[in-house]
């Protein structure tokens, strides 16, 4: 006889109460003490929190941790106690009143502390309400909804997560109730973060940044809110990373169900591909004439090695046998090649190929400006308009030239007028250079190849896609150079990852070999060389040109080393590749190089001190072998000498530093040794003597010596900061240190050996030879010629090792001699959406982006402009002059004496006729009908990074080899290598 349903759910709840009872029975002991452990270290932080705090950082707080014994159907419930907290033998966290007689950065401390008590709060109440109100109505069901197999990964760890979050609202009570006693919360995060994630990170993250800002140097609570930062931003790119991997398969798998390619889609269900940029474009089909014909929405995927286009399906009824919405389906539109599709601007469609070149969407038969191999796309005739506007210009100029010969004088016809046209077209010429730039800043114009034509002549077809941004437009031409140049045989590997237990990896995320390329045009064997980086922002770099270069500026490399002699090399680095643009021979040879930037008011203010009669702006100091520093000017590529320091020894300069008041230099007799390297802090300068380190107060110049290497034979070779911490290398042995800028102790060593040691099992002797951090990377160049990078935090934390890493194999034949960090912010004109003269009631073709009926009224009355067929009034040339009444002579009209005054004032320039290109009190900042917004209200910035090492030669190292392949020619010459890195937006 079948047992009744409540028979049946009786013994269920039996069998449940044995399992409980017997986890309660073997387990209670021991969670107690871990419990009572947790407790202990909340109350114990308050009085020697530091030395917690640095336990709990090297060994990871481990005591809720467990290991897995039942099975994966019980992983769950394993090792879990339900612990109820009473809330009023445990109370929430409250501050008490706030006291009198406060600082204001206490005030702020308060506040910030009262933000993280409610969001925890608020984070505990709504795991409370999903395991009351979702997770046992669930599971108590009958009949069930779901199985337990599949309410498990719903709710996974869902209990174990409010139990720690509940633990740790009993300890963060404990210190909220001391708080105006001891003012300390970083050492419980950082014992905490490792063990549950808080209830935002992000929302901490920032906390914690705005904490630290408002926690004074000394204060006991600053180094334990510098670890709890690092270790917030730690989980912070964990997640990250595990969301944007999760993110690229559910894409990738939801494409390959849609693509009829059997090939293309096992490359795409394989691991091989890797997803680099996906978003929703909407593509715009333009006429013969500029005019838009269609537009509608795609989804473009940039794969590592191709790009597809496909088709947003959302019609067709929902997969009810999934918990999860599968999102939009797709339908494969095209695919190519990422080698053969190119990134074509406005103007640039004459310097492609010959090849055919058609909208892919329009009509069949090609139009006359489809024959000719030239197809007219978007913004009509804008660059045509130019190379007019252009051509009229110099038509005026000769005309100016020939109204000087004049011999009569006129009222409306003379120098000044003639001058004034110019001016008033060479403001057009900018107008229209801003309007070609702006039609760039939102479209994304793609040459893709098609199928050859019936004779085999290959064929192109122009795609354009309008990005909803251009910070979209910057990310999609950046990656595409960045997935080109991944594709290289360099790149493909080209890092060893310690964590893949040996693989080689080249993810796109990794820094990439751009280029590499000779220093100097001899070689030498003994020529040591030495780099910097001097940022000079150009205001002509185009906007896909912004996208793709290096970071703006020019690089200095010096060389010398035993000789008589040096020389300087200056590179351009506003293109993809560096150009050498200048050259200079040098009376001694160069040990070290430093930027000057020009110095603001606020600095010069700050350091009380006067100008100097001479101003000279930014400079770069270069110091020599023979005790000299040469001082030049860095605005431009002209370098010329602007003067020249000496020291009275003559003992060789080894190092350069500044700071807002002073120029420090490192020289080679030091007291006790040479002074090899210098750092400069915001209000400190770090000089290593030796194996110690001298900390030279700024303002007061007083100092304080303190031993970092317990071998007095060893002396600090070079010296890194990041956020509060500073790593040091020595000239012997393979370790580098971390220290604290303020305490000033060793918080972390690393042996960079065992980095090399997948690479090169029998290395030893492992020596550093330049250190650098750039954008979460600590890059270690050795003696070998090897180039380590290590991962360490962004923040103002500690920059702490925080994972394995990864070696290069692309090296250098002989010791990395430097590593320089290149960097610079995109200009935010690159940022604005519209130009600073476009508006909607453009007069000169430009259009109003948000809108596209407006788009397409305006394109079709500038195309009727431009063929002569409009009947609206022409521009007036006028720039400075509002009326020539005012000039001497008798206006030049075919009407006569007897000409009213109407019209004598028609043939002058009115205030009405030029009030469309209103002037500023300024003639050299022009706008339309209001004011210029100089940087607008946009915060985005958008930087550009690259990593620069010099050394003798180039090598290719292979897995388990000593040497690797070098190239021919190359093994005695300087060489440069460019790591290129992603727009960070």
């Amino acid at each position: 006889m079948p047992l009744s349903p409540e028979v049946r759910r009786l013994r269920e709840r039996c069998a449940r109460t044995k399992r409980e009872l017997a986890v309660r029975l073997s387990g209670k002991h021991n969670y107690d003490i871990k419990v009572q452990q947790l407790m202990k270290a909340a109350r114990s932080g308050t009085k020697d929190g530091l030395e917690k705090t640095k336990i709990a950082v090297m060994r990871r707080v481990s005591f809720l941790q467990r290991k897995d014994q039942l099975g994966k159907d019980q992983e769950d419930d394993a090792g879990y106690l339900d612990v109820a907290v009473s809330e009023v033998k445990h109370p929430p966290p409250q501050l008490s009143p706030m006291p009198e007689g406060l600082t204001s950065q206490q005030v702020v401390r308060r506040h910030i502390l009262g933000s993280i008590i409610q969001s925890e709060r608020s984070y505990l109440e709504s795991l409370r309400r999903i395991l009351q109100e979702y997770h046992r109505p669930l599971m108590e069901a009958d009949p069930r909804i779901l199985s337990p197999r599949k309410i498990r990964p719903i709710f996974y760890r869902l209990r174990e997560i409010t139990q720690c979050h509940s633990m740790f609202q009993i300890a963060l009570a404990s210190r909220v109730a001391e708080w105006d006693s001891s003012e300390k919360i970083g050492d419980l995060f950082v014992a905490s973060v490792s063990v549950c994630a808080c209830a935002c990170v992000r929302v901490c993250v920032c906390a914690f940044c705005d904490m630290l800002k408002n926690t004074p140097k000394g204060h006991v609570d600053r180094l334990p809110l510098q670890l709890a930062l690092t270790e917030l931003e730690m989980l912070a790119e964990k997640l990250n990373e595990q969301k944007r991997v999760a993110d690229q398969i559910a894409e990738t798998q939801q494409l390959a169900r849609s693509v009829s390619d059997r090939l293309l889609s096992k490359q795409l269900n394989s691991e091989q591909g890797s997803l680099v940029l996906c978003e929703t474009l909407i593509e715009t089909v333009y006429g013969e004439r500029g005019q838009v014909l269609k537009s509608k929405e795609r989804k473009v995927f940039l794969f590592d090695d191709v790009l597809i286009c496909a088709n947003i399906n959302v019609k067709g009824p929902p997969d009810i046998s999934s918990l999860v919405p599968v999102g939009p389906k797709y339908t494969m539109k095209w695919s190519a090649p990422l080698q053969q599709v190119q990134v074509v601007e406005v103007g640039q469609e004459g310097s492609q190929n010959k090849d055919t070149l058609f909208q892919q969407s329009g009509a069949k038969r090609p139009g006359p400006a489809c024959a000719s191999g030239k197809a007219i796309l978007g913004p009509p005739r804008l660059y045509q308009e130019l190379q007019e506007l252009q051509h009229d210009l110099s038509v005026v100029e000769e005309v100016t030239l020939l109204v000087g010969t004049l011999q009569g004088t006129y009222q409306n016809l003379n120098t000044t007028v003639a001058q004034d046209w110019c001016l008033a077209l060479q403001r057009l010429i900018r107008i229209k250079e801003d309007q070609i730039q702006s039609a760039n800043k939102c479209r994304l114009r793609l040459q893709v190849p098609g199928r050859p034509d019936k004779s085999g002549r290959p064929v192109s077809f122009m795609v354009v896609f309008n990005t909803p941004n251009p910070l979209s437009k910057i990310s999609w031409v950046n990656r595409l150079h960045l997935a080109k140049i991944a594709l290289r045989e360099e790149n493909t590997p080209g890092w060893l990852c310690g964590e893949d237990d040996g693989k080689t990896m080249a993810p796109f995320w990794y820094p990439l070999l751009a280029c590499r390329m000779p220093v100097f045009a001899t070689k030498s064997l003994d020529r040591k060389v030495t780099a910097l980086h001097n940022p000079v922002h150009c205001a002509l770099l185009g906007f896909s040109a912004a996208s793709t270069s290096l970071p703006q500026g020019y690089l200095w490399v010096a060389g010398g080393g035993d000789g008589s002699q040096g020389q300087l090399e200056i590179f351009s680095l506003n293109r993809p590749t560096p150009r050498a643009v200048k050259s200079l021979q040098l009376g001694s040879p160069v040990h070290c190089l430093d930027y000057v930037p020009e110095p603001s008011p606020s600095e010069d203010m700050e350091a009380g001190a006067e100008r100097t009669p001479l101003e000279i702006g930014s400079t770069v100091c270069v110091g020599l072998n023979d005790g000299s520093i040469l001082v030049y000017g860095s605005l431009d590529t002209a370098a010329q000498c602007l003067l020249t320091l000496h020291n009275p020894e003559g003992c060789p300069v080894l190092c350069l530093k500044h700071s807002p008041r002073f120029l420090f230099a490192g020289l080679r007799n030091g007291m006790a040794a040479p002074v090899r390297t210098l750092l400069v802090l915001e209000d400190s300068v770090w000089a290593s003597c030796g194996n110690s380190v001298t900390v030279i107060d700024v303002s007061s110049l007083t100092t304080q010596k303190f031993e970092v290497h317990p071998d007095p034979m060893v002396s600090v070779a070079h010296m890194v900061r990041a956020g509060g911490g500073v790593w040091m290398a020595f000239s012997e042995g393979s370790s580098i240190r971390l220290f604290h800028t303020e305490t000033l102790e060793l918080l972390q060593e690393i042996n960079i050996s065992t980095r090399s040691a997948l690479l090169n099992p029998g290395q030893k002797n492992m020596r550093v030879t330049s250190l650098l951090i750039c954008q979460g990377l600590l890059w270690v160049g050795t003696a070998q010629g090897f180039i380590i990078t290590l991962p360490v935090p962004k923040l103002e934390g500690i920059p702490k090792i925080t994972g394995k890493g990864m070696i290069s194999l692309n090296a250098h034949c002989g010791p990395v001699d430097f590593l320089v960090a290149t960097a610079s912010a995109l200009s935010p004109n690159l940022l604005k959406r519209d130009s600073v003269a476009d508006g909607p009631d453009s007069a000169c073709g430009g259009e109003d982006r948000s809108d596209t009926s407006s788009q397409e009224s305006l394109q079709q009355s500038s195309s009727a402009q431009g063929d002569g067929r409009g009947k609206g009034r022409g521009v007036l040339l006028q720039y400075k002059l509002r009326s020539t009444s005012g000039l001497p002579g008798r206006p030049l009209t075919a009407t006569g004496d007897e000409a009213s005054d109407s019209s004598l004032e028609s043939l002058e320039h009115s205030v009405e006729d030029g009030s469309i290109y209103e002037l500023s009190d300024d003639p050299e900042m022009w706008v339309r009908g209001r004011s210029c917004e100089r940087d607008g209200g946009r915060r985005d910035r958008v930087t550009s990074a690259a990593v620069i090492s010099g050394g003798k030669g180039f090598r290719r190292l292979k897995e388990g080899a000593s040497a690797g392949t070098r190239t021919s020619g190359e093994g005695l010459e300087n060489t440069l290598m460019v790591w290129q890195l992603p727009l960070t937006v």
